[in-house]
């Protein structure tokens, strides 16, 4: 099989350099793309903090399929099962329930401390790592605000447990050598119709505010804020839109976090990516699959998964967007999610650096919007496949679905025994 492969990429790479595009270059460029893999969808998003807890702030995960994580020790297992299968670059994303402590902590006073296992693992892995605050699925948030929130002593409890969770993640860049982008998101808003819209954003704008007030090394950490058009309990109002982090991140200069299931069924984020980054200095990509909602279902090699990448390489934006993955789902082999949905992400971006990109700019602004069209359509049926399969060959990662015996293997040795 693998001289097959190996036979099969010659006849791409000639096949590629007669539209100008050196495949070998490619891949090279394609081994400078981390992709962060979200360590929630291997436990369902329940965490170390008090794992048994329900999910709240408009988040679920559906199904009940045997092997889930049950501590931190089985989540790097079954993390270290997935990388294994995932050819290039990768990171890891934590949230704060994440966190290893032998006695209870309150999310206020997460330190580096309880991470350290993480860090070390990550080393190990050559990985780097990201972070999220958890403001969901604690008491405090149950009344569906945090930063928002009228209540001075619980805002300010969330307040602090960003503040807290920045310094864990400045602390994820320093020993990593790789900043650690740590994203804001917050469930905020009201299931019924409001009467007073601006008050909640006014506390949310002077929130945010006072948890980004620290400077912080940008070779160690990153801010970045994402938005939700609604969520479970909040279909009528978001304190967080789209309007209002677009704003922010545009006057702060933070990062704008864009995820693909937060906005409206007929919009996509690709289309965003341009608008955004004239006017604010980083984005983070959360590459998801909605299905009719915001879902998360795990990342196909679908039109839009496609789309983001071919602006992020078109637009040559490699250094100032930072790839996530966003999904969770408890119906299926939580490992074989993580691995599909990582290589759909890879494979993506790998087609959009085999496009003739230049000679496309050319014709367009020439006004060949018929050669245009046509190289578009015809560079779909060129074998980036056999390209994709010699870089799975060149990371000693499995080339087709044969990956998936593997998985198979580690659900019977492993999975089914929790």
């Amino acid at each position: 099989m693998t001289r097959t492969i190996e036979q099969a990429f010659e006849l791409a790479r000639m096949r590629f350099a007669e539209i100008g595009v050196d495949v070998d270059a490619a891949m090279a460029r394609l081994d400078k793309l981390p992709v962060s893999m979200h360590c929630w969808q291997g436990d369902d998003v329940r965490g170390f903090e008090n794992p048994q807890g329900a999910l709240t702030g408009g988040i679920q995960a559906t199904g009940n399929y045997p092997g889930r994580a049950r501590n931190a020790t089985e989540l790097r297992a079954d993390l270290e099962q997935a990388l294994l299968l995932i050819p290039g670059p990768k990171r890891l994303n934590l949230h704060a329930i994440y966190l290893e402590s032998d006695t209870p902590v309150g999310r206020n006073e997460i330190e580096p401390r309880h991470f350290a296992n993480w860090v070390e693992w990550a080393k190990t892995n050559g990985l780097g790592l990201d972070f999220n605050p958890s403001c969901f699925s604690h008491p405090l948030s149950e009344n569906g605000f945090t930063l928002a929130c009228a209540n001075d002593e619980i805002r300010q409890f969330w307040i602090d447990h960003c503040k807290a969770s920045r310094k864990v993640s400045a602390w994820f860049g320093e020993q990593l050598g790789t900043p650690s982008v740590m994203n804001i998101w917050i469930p905020d808003g009201m299931k019924d119709l409001p009467i007073d819209r601006f008050a909640p954003r006014q506390r949310l704008l002077n929130s945010l505010d006072e948890i980004i007030s620290e400077k912080l090394s940008p070779a160690h950490h990153i801010d970045a804020v994402e938005s939700k058009l609604f969520g479970i309990g909040a279909e009528s109002y978001t304190a967080g839109s789209n309007e209002f982090y677009f704003g922010y991140a545009a006057s702060r200069q933070t990062a704008l976090c864009l995820d693909a299931g937060h906005f409206h069924p007929t919009e996509t984020i690709s289309d965003k990516i341009s608008t955004a980054m004239l006017y604010v200095p980083r984005l983070l990509l959360h590459v998801t699959r909605p299905v009719r909602w915001d879902s998360d279902h795990v990342v196909l090699l679908d039109d839009e998964t496609q789309a983001i990448a071919h602006e992020i390489v078109r637009q040559q934006l490699f250094d100032k967007v930072h790839i996530g993955l966003d999904f969770f789902d408890a119906s299926i082999n939580r490992i074989a999610a993580w691995v599909i949905g990582t290589r759909n992400a890879k494979k993506a971006l790998l087609r959009a650096l085999l496009e003739p990109v230049e000679q496309l700019k050319t014709l367009e602004q020439e006004g060949d919007y018929t050669a245009r069209l046509a190289l578009l359509e015809e560079h779909k049926s060129l074998p980036w496949q056999a390209v994709w399969e010699a870089y799975c060959l060149r990371h000693d990662v499995p080339a087709d679905a044969s990956w998936l015996e593997d998985v198979r293997h580690y659900e019977k040795q492993t999975l089914s025994k929790r």
